[in-house]
């Protein structure tokens, strides 16, 4: 996987665009004054975790003894269980009810920004991309950067592009995630037949 295909991937399954209604509404009860701070700090709280996450994944996998077939299938159910969510979402959003006061880690953070599917995602392309540390640190880093600016234009893409046209634009970024997962699973299922 090249450097452009994993950090779409990757930004894909971030899913910032998604994600601006509940950015602004939990943000909603910062001041003012702080909410760019609170945004930038979060923001960088997450890549943190991304980069962990790009580190040690591999020796995790490695630990649990996971195939390459396996890395390749669970890829493929996890972004199709992902973009299943975003093309027909909850009733609610994400996350439901959000805490009051001003964020710390967690909700934007983790789980909005370094969630369990992106970390996951992470693990599964370092596994698969054995050797090629650099271009997946920039594909992260790439997918994070794009991911960022949305975010911190959150307000203003709100104004822009109202409710129905974020809904619109993610449920078409699920629509391709859908055909990425399938073709993860072919993959590793071709994969899997080859080794039988």
């Amino acid at each position: 996987m090249d450097i452009f295909a994993a950090a779409t991937l990757l930004f894909l399954v971030m899913d910032p665009l998604g994600n601006i209604p509940l950015f602004l509404s939990v943000l909603k009860q910062v001041p003012e004054e702080r909410r760019r701070l609170v945004l930038r700090r979060e923001l960088l709280i997450a890549y943190l975790v991304l980069l962990i996450f790009l580190v040690l994944g591999p020796y995790i996998l490695s630990f649990l003894q996971v195939s390459q077939e396996a890395i390749r299938i669970g890829g493929g159910i996890v972004l199709f269980l992902i973009a299943i969510k975003m093309v027909f979402p909850k009733e609610g959003g994400l996350l439901g009810k959000t805490p009051d006061g001003e964020p710390f880690i967690v909700p934007l953070a983790i789980p909005l920004i370094a969630g369990p599917s992106s970390l996951a995602m992470i693990m599964l392309m370092r596994k698969s991309a054995e050797g090629q540390w650099l271009d997946m640190w920039l594909a992260v880093t790439a997918a994070w950067v794009v991911s960022a600016l949305i975010l911190l234009a959150s307000r203003r893409l709100y104004v822009l592009l109202g409710e129905r046209g974020l809904i619109a634009i993610e449920r078409l970024m699920g629509m391709v995630l859908i055909i990425m997962a399938v073709q993860m699973l072919l993959e590793g299922t071709a994969e899997y037949l080859n080794l039988a």
